[in-house]
């Protein structure tokens, strides 16, 4: 029992070390499209048979996120009974396709090359599918801005939040995590039809990063200490001091950390659907980022997931001989 006990210790590595192999392929079956499916299966159904849109979108919520868990927490049992080897790759594999750091550095180096080789309308089209704001109208220092600003806000999402819930309940509660935020990322807005249908979804994908965006700050500070950056002071203190002034109560935090570690400017006006939406600016003090922050930003949120990473294994361990004991 206690070799295998000592054998979970390898689930977040291993994941990691696998999402930074491949990566995200579009030909791999992935379990976000199939949640997708299931939020756009269910929401029809919620509205049907709980008129109240409140009430409907909170037990459409919950029904999904508990959903989630129980089929992973179930698979993972039945895997055991196979075979204890089984279960820990199913573990590890579902590891693997909650971290999104290849694909997250992917997506933004291949902006950073369209824009190398000065073909912004190239560029153009590729930030159009990593953010929600209108871009028709971007140049090349506003791609780099959105792009900087993805790969710090994803920090999160794609990273130390699935990391956190791995850490505390393995592979179950990450996938779970991640049904928190698909939920959001599908009807958490404040639009007509999903003000209040949305607003659980939303609500409780914000308390699901709470602590996870914090602890953020302290990571990409630690890796902002290691050079080229040595910009560890600065990433801190800019977090502390512009990371509540964000709309967000979560992305404003690595934003300004990555804004203090890479010395530019982020957030700001920017225009969703046509409508001008008035954001603070965080570094004001800094000009806004150029192309080659692109490849910083990539660089330093890398090196903040391999922390991430270490520190989410030592948490592992510690659980581990607590549970030895």
């Amino acid at each position: 029992m206690e070799w295998q006990l000592w054998l979970t210790s390898i689930i977040i590595p291993l994941g990691f070390l696998l999402d930074r192999l491949i990566g995200d392929p579009l030909w791999l079956p992935h379990p976000i499209r199939w949640m997708g499916n299931a939020i756009m299966w269910s929401e029809p159904r919620f509205r049907r048979y709980i008129s109240r849109e409140l009430l409907a979108g909170g037990c459409f919520a919950l029904f999904l996120i508990f959903s989630c868990w129980l089929l992973c927490f179930l698979a993972l049992k039945i895997a055991a009974t196979i075979s204890p080897l089984l279960a820990l790759v199913l573990e590890i594999v579902m590891v693997f396709y909650c971290l999104s750091i290849q694909s997250l550095k992917q997506a933004a180096m291949d902006i950073y090359k369209e824009l190398q080789r000065g073909d912004t309308d190239q560029a153009r089209e590729q930030v159009a599918m990593i953010v929600g704001r209108d871009v028709q109208s971007y140049q090349g220092k506003d791609i780099a801005r959105a792009t900087v600003e993805t790969v710090a806000e994803n920090f999160v999402d794609g990273v130390v939040s699935p990391l956190f819930y791995a850490a505390l309940g393995g592979g179950p509660l990450m996938l779970t995590y991640k049904m928190v935020n698909t939920l959001d990322s599908m009807v958490g807005y404040k639009n007509d039809k999903y003000l209040y249908f949305g607003r659980a979804a939303a609500k409780i994908d914000d308390l699901a990063n709470w602590i996870p965006a914090r602890l953020s700050v302290g990571i990409i500070a630690l890796a902002a200490a290691i050079p080229p950056f040595t910009t560890s002071g600065r990433a801190w203190k800019l977090a502390l001091q512009e990371g509540r002034e964000h709309a967000s109560p979560n992305a404003g935090y690595p934003e300004a950390a990555f804004a203090g570690a890479l010395g530019v400017r982020l957030n700001g006006p920017n225009y969703y659907g046509g409508i001008l939406v008035e954001k603070p600016y965080i570094g004001r003090q800094f000009e806004p980022p150029k192309v080659e922050h692109i490849e910083l930003a990539c660089n330093l949120m890398v090196r903040s997931a391999q922390l991430a990473v270490f520190l989410a294994w030592v948490v592992c361990l510690i659980l581990l001989f607590c549970k030895l004991l």
